[in-house]
């Protein structure tokens, strides 16, 4: 990347926070988004429900305006009625965000993943999957007692 071809190109810079940064409007998005679908799907006159609001507030968006777009159309083609309630939406409520924040079950989570699929691949081999995740085969042992797996998972 030439530093000074960047300098060249950025005249005027317009800095856009996240949606996630700007509060309120993810709804008024929202709102707009539900009248065009409806309106592209031939749903007639469709409106968020009461409990789809406070979902959305509580979303985080980590993909911005194109995840709220897409959430929503889909929503308007699946939902049953005019209505989009919070179940429409189909995002994960804030408690489910905030078990995944435990970071000793993300990593019990990951290591059992990792575990089992390296034992499969090794067609159960316990010597060969130790080394393949750079453990010695009693600490592979030791892990998989932890997190609760069988040498026939």
């Amino acid at each position: 990347f030439r530093e000074d071809l960047y300098y060249r190109l950025a005249e005027i810079v317009v800095d856009i926070p996240p949606l996630r940064a700007r509060e309120g409007d993810a709804i008024l998005l929202a709102h707009a988004f539900v009248q065009r679908f409806a309106a592209e799907n031939g749903r007639g006159s469709m409106h968020l429900a009461e409990d789809a609001i406070p979902a959305l507030e509580a979303h985080a968006w980590p993909g911005n305006v194109r995840e709220l777009e897409n959430c929503l159309k889909r929503a308007v083609i699946m939902a049953d009625g005019n209505r989009i309630t919070a179940e429409d939406l189909g995002l994960e409520s804030a408690d489910e965000d905030l078990e995944m924040l435990n970071l000793r079950q993300v990593r019990d989570e990951a290591e059992r993943r990792a575990v089992v699929r390296v034992i499969a691949r090794t067609n159960g081999n316990i010597a060969k999957a130790a080394e393949v995740l750079g453990v010695s085969r009693p600490s592979l042992y030791d892990l998989m007692n932890r997190l609760g797996l069988k040498k026939e998972n």
